[in-house]
């Protein structure tokens, strides 16, 4: 048993926000009441600290199985834990591709034996992310996958879309969308503009974002189904994504911190853990994307982690991988660039990084439910510290963060009542 004392709890899924106390007994929220005393219970003293509801992340690469030397399930759950993740859904271009109920079955397995946080895979919608063959989608449903995606690889086959876009309405899950024209995007490492003027590198356009968007959601405007646009880095998409929602149209889309907080101003040949798909983008993207928190055209967070080698990085700009190590410096970086700035209030913060995620892949998570499992964090807001890639737990080092002053951080994060993360520490064996 464990007792939360005096910490300012907040549960936006429950319109909670209040100084009080909170028990863990059984793996479960057991009362959220204040003065709780219990015999022999371990004391947590959260004075002047947050009590939140574990974040939930619906964008990683977990890399297993095929490429364990980038990450695995047990190093990628130890990221999330140390950045206060409790549920995480991974994405299906592992090697295999998730595109079975047998590889669904070896990456739930593999989780709990290895894992430290609760995984939910996400299935591929075409077969070897071929673009050209639609999964057995019944089979993945059934088999534990939470939505559908060919995330880093945009079908562009519109029959094949149009059967994936029924198949997810028929199974009642969302097909979360990975958005890229790859004719225009075809051989960019860069945004289009002054950035690739500058480096001489080829531009990705933000057409070749926005006008996958703008396909798709005529799709799920045709087949009732919930389309959730990932990593949204374009002002165009974020109004095509405004637009759909007062239309009343099932859309949900997310942004990346990396989106929000950096631009295509800082790309260097030299630096590729800038290098990530989609790009990084001008100021007036990034003002959009901050916008779209603002308003709710953009409904969540999410990190899009995707650790690499460093032979990976290591190499000229244009051969170098895509992606950025993100799970170890998500709340920090929101907390400072969101709510420290007056972009979102801290419920909302919490809200987008716990409670929205569970509810657009349909888990239950992201809320402190009495009787329901006890996934939290504690949260020190007023800690400053300087993020070291040297220091995470991941074994992708790749971000473009290092050395930036981020405040606000993850002190505990439970997960089903255990302590996994205790103040920089990984506690699980």
């Amino acid at each position: 048993m464990i007792v939360i004392k005096n910490g300012r709890v907040i549960d936006p899924g429950n319109g909670i926000d209040k100084v009080t106390d909170i028990l863990v007994i059984d793996g479960k929220v057991g009362m959220i009441a204040p003065h709780i005393h219990v015999e022999e219970a371990k004391v947590i003293d959260a004075t002047g600290k947050v009590v939140a509801p574990g974040f939930v992340d619906i964008h990683v690469h977990l890399r297993e199985p095929g490429f364990e030397h980038k990450e695995n399930i047990r190093t990628g759950t130890m990221s999330a834990a140390m950045g206060g993740f409790t549920t995480i859904a991974c994405m299906p271009n592992t090697n295999p591709v998730i595109h079975s109920k047998e590889i669904v079955q070896y990456i739930l397995d593999k989780a709990e034996k290895e894992g430290i946080v609760n995984v939910v895979p996400i299935g591929s919608i075409t077969s070897n992310l071929d673009g050209d063959i639609l999964t057995n989608v019944d089979e993945l449903v059934k088999s534990g996958v939470v939505a559908l995606s060919d995330d880093g690889k945009t079908p562009m086959n519109i029959k094949v879309m149009e059967k994936a876009f029924e198949k997810a309405f028929k199974n009642r899950i969302p097909l979360i969308d990975h958005c890229e024209d790859h004719d225009l995007a075809r051989g960019g490492s860069v945004n289009e503009g002054k950035c690739s003027k500058r480096t001489g590198l080829k531009g990705i356009p933000n057409a070749a974002e926005w006008k996958i968007v703008a396909r798709d959601i005529e799709l799920a405007e045709k087949y009732g189904t919930h389309l959730h646009i990932a990593h949204i880095s374009t002002k165009e998409s974020v109004e095509l994504v405004r637009q759909a929602k007062k239309k009343g149209l099932k859309i949900t889309s997310e942004a990346a911190p990396h989106h929000f907080t950096l631009t295509d101003d800082m790309v260097t040949r030299q630096d590729t853990y800038t290098k990530v798909n989609p790009p990084l983008r001008s100021q007036e993207d990034v003002d959009g994307v901050r916008q779209g928190l603002k308003d709710g055209a953009i409904d969540i967070i999410a990190t899009d982690h995707a650790p690499h080698d460093e032979d990976s990085k290591r190499v000229d700009y244009e051969k170098a991988s895509f992606g950025i190590s993100g799970l170890e410096t998500a709340f920090g970086i929101c907390y400072t660039e969101l709510v420290e700035k007056g972009i979102i209030s801290l419920p909302q913060l919490i809200e987008k990084m716990s409670y929205l995620p569970s509810t657009i892949i349909g888990i239950d998570k992201g809320t402190l439910t009495v009787g329901h499992s006890a996934d939290l964090v504690i949260l020190d807001l007023a800690q400053v510290e300087k993020i070291d890639a040297n220091k995470f737990v991941s074994k992708g080092k790749n971000t473009p963060f290092h050395g930036k002053s981020v405040k606000g951080k993850v002190l505990y994060t439970l997960v089903e009542g255990k302590i996994v993360m205790e103040k920089g520490e990984i506690l699980c064996s």
